[in-house]
């Protein structure tokens, strides 16, 4: 019996909730902690950057019209298909992280478990960050939180799955729709949360995932006035500075990276939801 060739991935983007090929036809290898041959990734290009921000724009309307309460149902959703593909989340955070099966699938359950954090953040947001304001008059007086639009989010380097649910997980929540630049060196549990995204009730474009490398996709996303704002979390030093200078040619909102990648599974708390929400103030006449 001979022996079997491995049949060799090439993985490609998530755009508008398509599987297309990188418009350059550029790829690169995506190996193991230990330098190893794990598949080849599409390596995205300023067309595709371009391209994923009209996917989320088009999807934008659509996803921060529905109810928060439709919104957490469908998060929730995410939630329990990644739960069945736990094993293989497991299998590529071990690989591309150098971690041992145990400290991997740890870091699987306490991503899944942050979709849900998050799925029951969508309906308590207006109450929780919403007010009725005193007004000098016969009316009522409401602000509450609103999503801000596109949101380019800059994915953790090396929490290739945990660090990408904790920072697109709020920006969904919020009703904003996300274009995101994978961990370069560690893209595969971010390739198979796309596959989990596009058969579970997520509406394309809602996310849109680019792998490659984020110093060079990060400033046409900085840039583009179609983006209204832009998660530095997988930037650092030199290069998270000049990405929030070319933000504010457009005035986008920025959150800023952190000195170092965090750990992050601690609490979420609140604050990575609320930089990407804007507050609506709304008088009402009282009576007649």
């Amino acid at each position: 019996m001979t022996d079997r060739l491995a049949v060799r991935k090439t993985y490609k983007l998530y755009l508008g909730g398509a599987f297309p090929r990188s418009e350059s036809g550029r790829t690169y290898e995506v190996t193991d902690a230990k330098g190893h041959f794990l598949a080849n990734a599409a390596w995205a290009s300023r067309k595709d950057a371009r391209d994923a921000v009209v996917a989320a724009r088009g999807a934008f309307p659509k996803w921060s019209g529905a109810t928060a309460y439709n919104r957490g149902q469908v998060l929730y959703r995410v939630a329990e298909v990644m739960e069945g593909r736990a094993a293989q989340f497991a299998e590529e955070v071990a690989a591309g992280e150098g971690l041992s099966s145990a400290r991997a699938r740890a870091a699987v359950d306490a991503a899944i478990d942050r979709w849900v954090w998050y799925a029951g953040w969508t309906d308590k947001l207006a109450a929780v960050l919403g007010s009725s304001n005193p007004v000098a008059g016969p009316y009522f007086g409401f602000s509450l939180p609103e999503p801000t639009g596109v949101v380019a989010v800059l994915a953790p380097q090396r929490s290739s799955l945990l660090g990408l649910v904790s920072v697109l997980g709020p920006v969904l929540a919020g009703g904003n729709t996300a274009v995101v630049v994978t961990s370069r060196e560690r893209p595969l549990p971010a390739v198979t949360l796309g596959e989990v995204l596009a058969t579970s009730d997520v509406p394309g474009g809602v996310v849109n995932l680019l792998t490659g490398d984020s110093a060079e996709i990060g400033p046409w996303l900085a840039e583009h006035a179609d983006v209204d704002g832009i998660d530095l979390a997988g930037t650092s030093g030199a290069l998270a500075m000049e990405l929030e200078r070319s933000a504010a040619g457009t005035v986008k909102r920025v959150l800023r990276a952190p000195a170092d990648e965090p750990d992050w599974t601690g609490d979420p708390g609140l604050g990575r939801m609320t930089p990407f929400l804007e507050t609506k103030s709304v008088w009402y006449p009282m009576g007649v």
